[in-house]
């Protein structure tokens, strides 16, 4: 299975994932966290993980940007680094444009006296609607955490378990706090994991694309490098 056909099973395993959440997990998990979890600060604590990656993400972008235009090499820690912000920025302006389209309403009231589930017992998708009403999926909290994880997944294996614990950790809290629905939550996950594997996928294409290119140049010289050594032990 090549990673285009992984991808589209991964996004059908999502869509399955996100429908048995929304039709039989998301009330009763929103209606307990309600009940029993919110109000605790620790939840809430735990969301704010994400909250600095974007305008890190930003100055990571400019700095290794301006780097590079300095004819600077890139060493792996900054190429992982430049790529996390790519995946982090796309990972922003993906799941801005779905939570448009898909115009959810959240599980409680947060912001200018929000419709949600748990107040006003509404509970759907309103596709297109606009506002920030109606922006709860997908998660963007989890969105913004998994670009980053996805891409060090993959450049640093060996971490694996930490960086588990960082995604556990985000989804505790939202969960919690009561701030997102479980299928938010697992469509976020998709969105950056998406977002890291391909930035990560097209650096890839690049280099190898750049080896090709200097084997190929090396083939073709030498040749000629053989004919002038053969030429020199005639002379």
């Amino acid at each position: 299975m090549n990673a285009i056909q992984k991808w589209f099973v991964s996004l059908a395993a999502t869509a399955v994932a996100v429908f048995v959440a929304f039709e039989w997990l998301d009330r009763p998990i929103s209606t307990f966290a309600r009940g029993r979890l919110v109000g605790q600060k620790t939840y809430t604590e735990l969301t704010h993980i994400p909250d600095p990656f974007i305008p890190v993400a930003v100055i990571v972008f400019v700095l290794i940007g301006l780097w590079i235009l300095a004819s600077q090499p890139l060493v792996k820690a900054l190429t992982t680094t430049l790529l996390c912000s790519i995946s982090v920025i796309m990972a922003e302006a993906i799941k801005n444009q779905l939570k448009y389209a898909f115009g959810r309403t959240w599980p409680d009231t947060w912001v200018d006296n929000n419709p949600s589930f748990i107040r006003d017992g509404v509970y759907g998708f309103n596709p297109f609607h606009g506002g920030p009403g109606y922006m709860s999926f997908p998660s963007g909290h989890l969105s913004l955490t998994c670009a980053i994880v996805s891409v060090l997944w993959i450049a640093y294996p060996k971490f694996r378990p930490l960086y588990a614990v960082v995604v556990l950790a985000v989804v505790v809290g939202l969960v919690g706090a009561n701030y997102h629905f479980l299928s938010d939550i697992i469509a976020g996950g998709f969105v950056g994991a998406s977002t890291g594997w391909i930035v990560t996928a097209m650096w890839q294409a690049r280099q190898t694309a750049q080896a090709d290119a200097q084997a190929r140049v090396a083939s073709a010289s030498a040749p000629n490098t053989a004919n002038t050594n053969g030429l020199r032990s005639r002379l």
